[in-house]
């Protein structure tokens, strides 16, 4: 089952997994994403990346002009969509489907035990970000440590420099995001 729903300036697009009766995503975004490149010429547009959200990991509110589309593969996490109303955040499961179209800010958490695991099909331009600001996991770890304060602020005038907005503390803590560790 497909469902569209329309804001004055977001739309989203979201499709229900095959055989269940849950409620389906709302927005999606990966973090440490590894680039995969499709190569076939009619998809020279496009790149896929398989995500990973560890367990208390966010991703802060942002927003940027490529459109990005998520599977979710395994483990559960919440999305933050935009509505009429204003955010609202939504649990994702494996088997959904969510397309963020370019311009839609969007945010998530994994409030969870498990790792979130989801593909991201997207445009080049978000993979070669996502090769800049991503570090190689040490040998054995399943998740890199925290970021250090220079890792982030590399990250920050990376994406600047892409053109993409990111939240500021405040405006993160207004939809329920703390950017301090606990």
């Amino acid at each position: 089952m497909t469902n569209r729903r329309e804001t004055s300036d977001v739309r989203h697009y979201h499709q229900r997994a095959r055989g269940t009766s849950r409620r389906p995503a709302q927005c999606r975004d990966a973090r440490r994403a590894r680039p995969c490149f499709l190569r076939r010429p009619a998809m020279a547009n496009l790149a896929s990346m398989r995500g990973t959200i560890p367990p208390g990991v966010i991703v802060p509110l942002h927003s940027h002009a490529d459109p990005e589309t998520f599977i979710q593969i395994s483990g559960e996490i919440e999305g933050l969509s935009q509505s009429p109303e204003g955010f609202v955040w939504v649990s994702i499961r494996p088997g959904d489907i969510f397309h963020v179209p370019g311009g839609a800010k969007h945010a998530f958490r994994n409030l969870s035990a498990e790792a979130a695991v989801m593909i991201l099909v997207s445009t080049p331009g978000i993979g070669r970000f996502f090769r800049d600001v991503g570090k190689p996991i040490a040998g054995g770890n399943r998740y890199s440590d925290p970021p250090s304060a220079d890792a982030i602020q590399y990250f920050l005038r990376t994406a600047a420099a892409y053109g993409y907005w990111n939240a500021t503390p405040e405006e993160n803590a207004s939809v329920g995001l703390s950017l301090t560790p606990p």
